[in-house]
């Protein structure tokens, strides 16, 4: 394919990728598909309850795998529940034929990281979670771990979704500086820039002492069709403090959010990386890919999805928990997040799933 320069391909590369067949489908893309910067991928009609998560590793294919790893076959074609605490795989409508000059990344979309749905994008010969090597041809999976809630899924359900880029195209942290002198990326003044451009959690926020919600452990089960369904207090507990923090339980699940708004201009696309590596108590996770226009004009916070591990661990206020990884649009999006498409959480606060009542 002809490129027009490095970087994230944007929503018109990607309806080409489609038209030259380097994104293969088994039912026509639809309208709503195509993001700015990224592609939804869709169940396929059938999910594989497996013993463990597993990778394919060099030389093999998932459905090598599967033989080895299958418990039982879930029809979904009429819908079928997704169990808590179970690891599925699920063949996906898209499969790829990438040239040798483009390479993939998937992750979770919004509203599946908020429901704390583990959901993974695996290959054929694939070594790594969401990563897809440039020439990659074969099927795409989806591995689906429910860890909060059960979930009702159909085929044509888009969990996750799948960014293309051409070469690298990170900004430095030079870049992202005299970006943010000239128009800035982030709220309050100065800006925390370390590989990326890091974010801090709000526990004192200026209206409220509700600073985020954690996920209940014995609960229904949630149709991912349901939209603005459920009553909150059926799901969650609601955290509430006036002393600037609160202690994160081993195991439990929270929505909390930035203290920070933060911009992705037009011409830019950015992935939420982990702070630390080496602060293990905790991670910030799952919904990783933010599109072009995100914040822009309209001020956004970033809602953070974390998992607490091994020990009680205090989280304080300010805090930087995560980062925001730049990369330069390969060229200009047709359309903008928010702007010219309808987005769920644009100019958004703390805010759970687009399934619950608020």
């Amino acid at each position: 394919m002809t490129m027009t320069g490095q970087g994230v391909l944007p929503d018109h590369a990607i309806h080409k990728m489609i038209d030259q067949g380097e994104i293969t489908l088994t039912q026509p893309v639809t309208d709503d598909q195509v993001q700015p910067a990224s592609l939804d991928l869709r169940l396929g009609t059938v999910a594989y309850r497996v013993r463990a998560s597993f990778l394919s590793g060099h030389g093999a294919s998932v459905a090598d795998r599967l033989a080895e790893f299958e418990m039982h076959r879930v029809d979904l074609s009429e819908g079928a529940v997704l169990e808590k605490g179970c690891v599925y795989v699920v063949p996906l409508m898209e499969g790829l034929a990438l040239p040798q000059g483009v390479q993939a990344v998937a992750n979770a979309k919004s509203s599946t990281g908020r429901l704390d749905l583990l959901t993974r994008t695996i290959t054929d010969g694939g070594t790594e979670f969401d990563r897809i090597a440039p020439g990659y041809s074969g099927p795409l999976y989806a591995e689906i771990c429910p860890r909060s809630f059960s979930v009702l899924v159909r085929p044509g359900m888009r969990l996750n979704q799948i960014r293309f880029r051409a070469g690298q195209a990170v900004l430095s942290d030079e870049e992202l500086h005299a970006r943010h002198a000239k128009h800035p990326l982030v709220s309050g003044g100065a800006a925390v820039i370390d590989e990326g451009l890091g974010f801090s959690v709000d526990l004192r926020p200026a209206a409220s002492d509700l600073v985020g919600y954690r996920a209940k452990p014995h609960t229904g089960v949630i149709d991912l069709n349901n939209i603005a369904g459920y009553d909150p207090a059926d799901f969650w507990e609601e955290i509430r403090t006036t002393e600037g923090r609160i202690i994160l339980d081993p195991g439990a699940f929270y929505i909390l959010v930035s203290r920070e708004a933060v911009t992705i201009p037009p011409d830019c696309a950015a992935e939420m990386s982990p702070y630390l590596a080496m602060v293990g108590e905790f991670r910030v996770h799952y919904a990783g890919f933010f599109d072009p226009g995100f914040g822009h004009g309209v001020p956004a916070r970033g809602v953070l999805e974390v998992r607490c591990h091994e020990a009680p661990f205090v989280l304080e206020h300010g805090q930087v928990v995560g980062r925001l990884v730049y990369e330069q649009m390969a060229s200009a999006p047709d359309r903008l997040y928010g702007t010219d498409i309808a987005s769920n959480y644009q100019g958004q606060g703390l805010k759970l799933s687009k399934h619950f009542k608020m």
